[in-house]
């Protein structure tokens, strides 16, 4: 698996980073376009779920919940 890489996103007016290793961004990334809406907008709601739970952390379940769902691409 490659290394993590800090990204830098903009969540309910302010700015914040989360670390993430290139295929989950990448699944993140898909996720949000099946649905219809930006990385950033996803993340949002992700954030707003997440309780005292690591953003990343949490980013990270979203994506293996989804992928468990059936709702990830893989290509």
């Amino acid at each position: 698996m490659s290394g993590i890489v800090k990204r830098s996103v903009m969540i309910a007016g302010h700015r914040t980073s989360v670390s993430l290793e290139d295929p989950f961004w990448q699944a993140l990334t898909a996720l949000a376009a099946d649905e219809g809406r930006s990385v950033q907008a996803l993340i949002g709601t992700i954030d707003g779920t997440r309780g005292e739970q690591n953003l990343s952390s949490a980013i990270r379940l979203h994506v293996l919940d989804a992928a468990r769902k059936g709702l990830l691409r893989t290509s």
